[in-house]
């Protein structure tokens, strides 16, 4: 499976913009936030749902999308073996901006069940370095979802 998704990624991905190479982008971002969920070894109902707003708000995707796209992530999970893929296309594609509001969605996730387990805490620093987020907008975006969470 994850030859199939790296074989997607490196024939539809060119210099332009394509509705594929978008996709592509989508899934890479949806597998980083699904790796998430993982993080802590424990995958519950609430971070599952986080991870569908997360990546809804992210990625400004629909529902069907959201659920496609996460169904794609899952199955890829059990066989990757790097983040590798997946950071190299952020890296490529992505915005400082994008790439804060990815941060963002992380952190969503990460905080679903109400706290950050270190094993989550390790994975969102090794991604925030991995893809060139400066330590100040990591901080940023922690800060942003603790005070959503606070004030709902």
């Amino acid at each position: 499976m994850l030859a199939r998704i790296r074989t997607f990624f490196d024939t539809r991905l060119s210099g332009e913009h394509t509705e594929d190479s978008e996709r592509a982008l989508q899934l890479a971002a949806c597998a980083l936030l699904f790796e998430m969920v993982k993080a802590d070894f424990a995958i519950s109902a609430r971070e599952l749902a986080s991870l569908r707003d997360a990546a809804k708000a992210a990625l400004d995707i629909d529902d069907g999308t959201a659920d496609e796209l996460i169904a794609l992530a899952e199955q890829e999970a059990e066989a990757a073996t790097s983040l590798y893929q997946f950071t190299r296309l952020v890296n490529d594609h992505y915005t400082a901006a994008q790439k804060a509001r990815l941060t963002k969605a992380l952190w969503m996730v990460a905080y679903a069940d109400g706290h950050v387990d270190k094993y989550e805490e390790h994975y969102l620093r090794k991604l925030g370095n991995l893809l060139y987020v400066p330590h100040s907008v990591f901080i940023q975006t922690k800060l942003e979802v603790q005070r959503e969470r606070a004030s709902h």
